[in-house]
């Protein structure tokens, strides 16, 4: 009881500090400039903090960790993926979106394309990516309250599901866009001090020798050096090394598409603190992902037994909780207790925060593309506007508690490198098209954006994520979304990366030079002097 009185203190005071932000910052929200962009008004480093806070997911801290300890050295192929995709963020996107484009992705787009069915396609695509990357969250909290209470009741991971959906949709609706980022910012130190505290307390168990840790964790994994090695995951036939690569290509490329990272970088006032807010996140995203081989590998190191069975069961998502327990002075010590229910909360708040940009980034296109720009042909109000976002944010908010609710046997970190890649095969060849390819038109924008999308969707509904997988032989839970009798998996790979983002790319380059569309050479030069020098990227985007 008292390690359940800690735990629900921090989890409500957590909560509680989240929601005072989200109102004090709702006191200065006055406008769409303010609800999607904050007011333009933070500084890089403090847009590098909310970014990292926005990266650094539930996927990260709990799923990583977990597919490290699970999988040795191929868990931490993500780790390594989610940090290089950075480098593309930066030099292909990052400065040139923030100059170029407004509020949401499809700004960028429709600068000189037709805005209805470029918004359109943008719009569908960026509600798509996020509701694949919100049911990695809500899977993850509903893991961690289930082992802080104790519990393996359904309904009660149901519930708490449930009343996460609920609190970003008032995170959303109260606070917008400067809310969400303070709420991100909190966090973002509250992770990173928390993961240093479990790093140092297991580097310390063994006198800070990095080699005595990767030995320990092979011993006890039963797989001896092969869990040091490549190839104990993807390495089993030629099938699931195929099935690395696509991850891979889905990690790396996936970022530079993501919706709600994209949206961060029309917060910063200079396209200098655009670039200042990405180099402080690889900074900080760079020594939190080192954090996750000893947050992994201690894992692997120091859980056993009946902690060990908990692992595996939970998809690895549970290794970073368990592990802060054990170096604490384990199950039923003070300490064990304390940092158990310190850890979960952070974890807690990380996927609050996560959430809340999430559904954000959806709703706003909802309300900015579609509604605005598609229905109202741009004449809708700032008030009408921020109205309908509010009304997306509920209904998106609801479509994710239900998707949520049967994927909670897959790893996290697995669903969200589903989401890269949906996200690098509809939006990153749509952006690098119309950015970089003068010819670049509106049937391609659209066939680029809908054709990944497609693809992407269609591979993954026909692959072992979905179906075919069979019951796990130890919690006999079922290991895909669909029920054990059903197998439609044709296609063999869990991540479509490979296969979607060049259909992305060849569907944009199809639609292109296939279209009668008058050539927009001259608009491509305005974009292209707005993208690369910031020239009038405070006006409203209109063409």
């Amino acid at each position: 009881m008292g390690t359940q009185a800690l735990t629900t203190i921090l989890f409500l005071s957590i909560v509680a500090l989240t929601i005072g932000i989200t109102v004090w910052a709702s006191r200065s929200t006055s406008g769409a400039a303010d609800f999607y962009a904050g007011g333009r008004s933070f500084s890089g480093f403090q847009n590098g903090l909310a970014i990292g806070g926005d990266y650094m997911s539930a996927a990260s801290f709990l799923g990583i960790s977990g597919a490290i300890a699970l999988a040795g050295y191929d868990g931490f192929l993500y780790s390594v993926g989610f940090l290089v995709a950075w480098l593309v963020a930066l030099l292909l996107v990052a400065e040139m979106l923030r100059n170029s484009g407004r509020y949401t992705m499809a700004d960028q787009l429709a600068y000189r394309m037709k805005q209805k069915p470029v918004r359109m396609a943008a719009a569908t695509s960026t509600v798509v990516v996020s509701i694949f990357y919100l049911l990695a969250q809500m899977v993850g909290a509903g893991s961690l309250v289930a082992l802080l209470l104790g519990v393996e009741s359904q309904a009660i991971k149901n519930f708490v599901i449930f009343a996460v959906g609920i609190l970003m949709i008032f995170y959303v609706t109260v606070g917008g866009m400067k809310g969400t980022t303070w709420v991100q910012i909190v966090k973002a130190v509250l992770l990173m001090a928390g993961s240093a505290v479990i790093v140092v307390m297991v580097m310390a168990h063994y006198g800070f020798n990095l080699s005595e840790l990767l030995g320990a964790a092979a011993d006890n994994s039963g797989k001896g050096e092969a869990f040091l090695q490549p190839g104990l995951k993807y390495g089993v036939d030629l099938t699931h090394k195929i099935d690395f690569i696509s991850l891979a290509l889905a990690l790396v490329l996936g970022t530079a598409g993501l919706p709600h990272i994209l949206i961060r970088f029309y917060t910063v006032p200079t396209s200098r603190d655009a670039r200042k807010s990405v180099l402080w996140a690889i900074g900080l995203i760079g020594v939190f992902y080192l954090f996750t081989l000893v947050l992994g590998f201690g894992a692997a190191a120091m859980l056993k037994g009946d902690e060990a069975a908990e692992v595996a069961a939970s998809k690895g998502n549970l290794a970073s909780p368990l592990l802060a327990e054990a170096v604490g002075g384990g199950a039923g010590s003070t300490g064990g207790a304390i940092l158990l229910a310190v850890i979960s909360a952070v974890a807690f708040a990380t996927i609050l925060a996560v959430v809340a940009g999430l559904t954000l980034t959806s709703s706003a296109s909802v309300a900015h593309d579609i509604y605005n720009n598609v229905l109202r042909k741009g004449q809708a109000t700032e008030k009408e506007e921020i109205r309908v976002t509010r009304i997306a944010a509920f209904s998106i908010g609801l479509v994710a508690i239900i998707l949520a609710i049967p994927a909670q046997n897959l790893n996290i970190a697995f669903l969200v490198g589903l989401a890269f890649a949906v996200a690098a095969s509809a939006n990153l060849p749509a952006i690098v098209y119309n950015m970089f390819w003068r010819r670049f038109n509106t049937r391609g924008a659209t066939w680029s954006i809908y054709g990944g999308l497609a693809s992407s969707l269609i591979l993954v509904f026909f692959s072992p994520v979905m179906s075919g997988k069979g019951l796990d032989p130890v919690t006999g839970a079922n290991l895909s979304l669909l029920p054990a009798s059903i197998d439609i998996a044709w296609f063999p790979l869990e991540n479509p990366g490979i296969v979607a983002i060049p259909l992305g790319f060849l569907f944009g380059f199809l639609g292109t030079i296939t279209s009668r569309e008058p050539s927009a050479e001259e608009s491509f030069t305005e974009l292209e002097v707005r993208a690369l020098t910031g020239a009038g990227a405070e006006e409203a985007v209109s063409h």
